[in-house]
């Protein structure tokens, strides 16, 4: 069989595509994209953001918020929850080290204000409030009566077990105290009083709803976000109403200032407000106390004038 013969002109752009093939393929090795590399090259770089956040908040921040700030700016999330006051002590007597605080009562922040305390944070943002109601497991044998009659006549009820948070460290155990203490006076209900008396039923915040899920509590105080992110059954207290109200600030003291600013920025912006309205929250413009000079420049582009 006669071979054919290959002119210099076809030999040469044989070589060039073969070049071409062999450039194309080093470059996706050298990209990652040839050796099934999942990780970001961002996310080495960038580190992670500490956030303190009030417990109530748990699986907003650790399931939906947290991943979603990861994916947008490589950034990981790493989270500390627990009752606002207990994380400001912590904060404040550097157990922990925190790039962002967010807390569930505006007053909360000052403990963290002032040379007193270190000046740690300078301002705070207000950016969504949520109800206290009570919330309830399912399979109780009160279950039923709490769908139907008043919840300040079935949560005193012989045998029926409520937990609340402690209201010396956490704004939803002051509110649980305050709505306790308007019911006693709105429905004249002197056997509601018993149950802020008690101290049992107090339990630390981050431990409730695992305590009611497991069958262990009949009810419990919680926020109406809280209560829908973990698929729990809430009723409302009726015509009482208390709101806890979410602050987010950057801490003096944190390791990460650059990685703090940029969670704040996404949980200001569109996308982090989309994801705290799909969880429940009542999603306010967010509301600067403090001085505006102080915020970082990206930030700012989401306060209200």
């Amino acid at each position: 069989m006669k071979v054919p013969k290959h002119t210099p002109a076809i030999l040469a752009k044989r070589r060039i595509g073969l070049a071409f093939v062999v450039l194309t393929i080093g470059c996706l090795l050298s990209g990652g994209i040839a050796t099934g590399a999942t990780q970001s090259p961002r996310a080495k770089v960038h580190g992670s953001v500490n956030v303190l956040y009030a417990s109530s908040l748990q699986n907003i921040l650790e399931h939906t918020v947290g991943p979603r700030f990861h994916r947008a700016t490589g950034y990981s999330f790493v989270g500390y929850s627990g009752a606002s006051g207990v994380l400001v002590n912590e904060e404040k007597a550097g157990v922990i080290r925190g790039d962002v605080f967010i807390s569930a009562a505006l007053a909360v922040n000052n403990a963290l204000e002032g040379s007193a305390n270190g000046n740690i944070a300078s301002w705070y943002i207000l950016f969504a409030n949520s109800p206290l109601v009570i919330g309830y497991n399912s399979k109780s044998a009160f279950a039923n009566a709490l769908r139907k009659e008043p919840w300040y006549q079935v949560i005193t009820r012989p045998g029926f077990r409520i937990g609340r948070t402690d209201p010396t460290v956490d704004p939803k155990g002051k509110l649980t105290v305050a709505a306790l203490s308007a019911a006693e006076k709105i429905y004249a209900s002197s056997a509601v009083g018993s149950v802020d008396a008690r101290t049992s039923n107090i339990y630390p915040e981050q431990t409730l709803v695992g305590l009611l899920q497991s069958g262990q509590l009949d009810a419990g105080f919680f926020y109406r976000s809280e209560a829908k992110a973990a698929g729990i059954p809430f009723v409302t207290l009726g015509r009482i109403r208390f709101d806890a109200s979410y602050t987010v600030t950057l801490l003096a003291n944190g390791p990460n200032r650059a990685a703090g600013a940029s969670f704040v920025h996404f949980l200001l912006g569109s996308s982090g407000r989309s994801l705290l309205l799909r969880s429940g929250l009542s999603v306010v413009r967010p509301r600067l106390i403090g001085p505006r000079s102080l915020v970082p420049t990206s930030i700012r582009t989401e306060l209200a004038s």
